[in-house]
């Protein structure tokens, strides 16, 4: 991974005539930029995860906690509480981006993992429909809830946790490495699943197996907690702290002083949260029910797109850093309005190579625009309101478009009778996006604010 070698010459050698150079105060020694990096993506795995294993096991889960004579309609009551938790995450982000503008990221990220690994076990040791009856219903909505309101502070946090200690010329390439944490945490979800269909025969996964991915979030998460807690907070937040510039209610100063950067971050992100669960989370099922795939089909296509995502992300990331973060975003949104109804038509195929090559086209384009789009969020927004900005922003797009995409395409199906609109629910995604990028300065090579 690229570090920040080139700044060393300025930390030892500071001009007296000179206020501190931006560079020299974000700029870590080379260890700490390594584990801050390795601190956020194993968080985000973590988060990615327990989020994600849900969306995945989503046939299963409908069976055993939505009971009805109508596939369509347990398989929409699963979505809808899939699309429940993304509503508690606009409150969890202005909690967690409160905790972390006012009293430092690591306390807040710390706090978000845990509560995810919490709820996440809770999921695995429930009682189910037949057991508890409505009551069961009830209480995984309230622990998909509360995995909405954790999940609500981690990736907004994370971003900024890396940025305030990333080399200007090397930001959004370690930032794309922060969101490839997004996608591992997804795959690890959906090869967890693909293992579970493998292994075990449809009785005993409706038995006691389909406990076992969710049990498995307490493994990964404790990692994840005591690497979080080993970490030290950014140059940019002590150095808010140690003036007593911290903002003392966050979300009124970004609403007051960046306003209009939070309702680009908003349009800006749309096809990375409804484009993304299109693409990875209900593709899953799109690719059983429309194009007439196995459970282990579908499993190893989703698989195989989040590896090439994992790919993705860092080569944008590295492109965003060289030629700029609207060409990457504006390459990647276009190919994705062109592309996304050609590549619906050949998921629904029939065809297992069909299947593979529209999956991962699809999410080939999500992943290029993701490796920019984070860093140009963080670059608009100034340190006392970053964490704020970057979870507000990112869980208000994620409420409207990302949590609601499985249950709309569904329903879309439902109405229309159409296979093919979830497709058109896409490329509406990537035309907001598009629309947004005209309205963004170019920020490459800006030095972050910190007031």
């Amino acid at each position: 991974m690229p570090t920040n070698d080139i700044a060393a010459p300025a930390v030892r050698n500071p001009e007296p005539t000179r206020g501190p150079d931006p560079v020299q105060t974000q700029t870590p020694p080379k260890q700490s930029t390594v584990k801050v990096v390795r601190a956020a993506i194993v968080g985000t795995v973590v988060e990615y995860y327990d989020f994600g294993i849900y969306g995945y096991m989503a046939t299963i889960i409908a069976s055993l906690f939505f009971v009805s004579g109508d596939d369509t309609a347990a398989l929409l009551g699963t979505f809808a509480t899939f699309a429940v938790a993304f509503f508690l995450r606009v409150p969890g982000g202005i909690f967690f981006g409160h905790i972390g503008d006012k009293y430092g990221r690591k306390n807040a990220l710390s706090w978000t993992i845990l509560l995810m690994v919490v709820a996440t076990a809770a999921m695995g040791l429930m009682p189910t429909y037949v057991t508890l009856g409505l009551w069961a219903t009830a209480i995984l909505v309230l622990a998909r809830c509360l995995q909405g309101f954790a999940a609500g502070g981690e990736l907004g946090g994370a971003n900024a946790f890396v940025s305030e200690s990333a080399p200007a010329e090397w930001r959004a390439f370690q930032t794309s490495m922060v969101n490839s944490g997004t996608y591992l945490g997804s795959l690890v979800a959906s090869l967890v699943a693909l293992g579970l269909t493998s292994v075990f025969t449809e009785d005993q996964i409706l038995s006691w197996a389909w406990r076992i991915p969710f049990l498995l979030s307490v493994v990964i998460g404790v990692v994840g907690i005591w690497i979080r807690n080993h970490m030290e907070d950014t140059p940019q937040f002590k150095e808010l702290e140690d003036k007593g510039e911290t903002a003392k209610v966050p979300v009124k100063e970004l609403l007051r002083s960046s306003g209009g950067s939070l309702v680009k971050i908003i349009f800006l992100g749309a096809l990375i949260t409804g484009g993304y669960y299109i693409a990875s989370v209900y593709a899953a099922t799109y690719l059983q029910k429309a194009g007439g795939q196995s459970s282990t089909v579908a499993f190893l296509s989703t698989s195989l797109a989040l590896v090439l995502g994992v790919i993705t992300l860092p080569i944008a990331g590295y492109l965003a850093d060289r030629y700029g973060r609207k060409p990457v975003l504006f390459s990647g949104t276009v190919a994705a309005v062109v592309l996304g109804v050609p590549m619906f038509m050949l998921m629904a195929g029939g065809s297992i190579w069909q299947a593979v090559v529209g999956q991962s086209v699809l999410f080939i384009a999500v992943s290029v625009v993701n490796g920019a789009s984070y860093v140009t969020y963080v670059e608009m927004l100034k340190a006392s309101v970053r964490y704020s900005g970057l979870a507000l922003g990112n869980n208000i797009t994620n409420m409207a478009l990302g949590g609601t995409a499985p249950f709309i395409a569904t329903w879309l199906i439902d109405v229309t009778g159409d296979n093919l609109a979830p497709s058109y629910y896409f490329v509406f995604c990537a035309l907001l996006t598009l629309g947004a990028i005209f309205f963004v300065k170019e920020t490459k090579g800006i030095e972050l604010r910190v007031d």
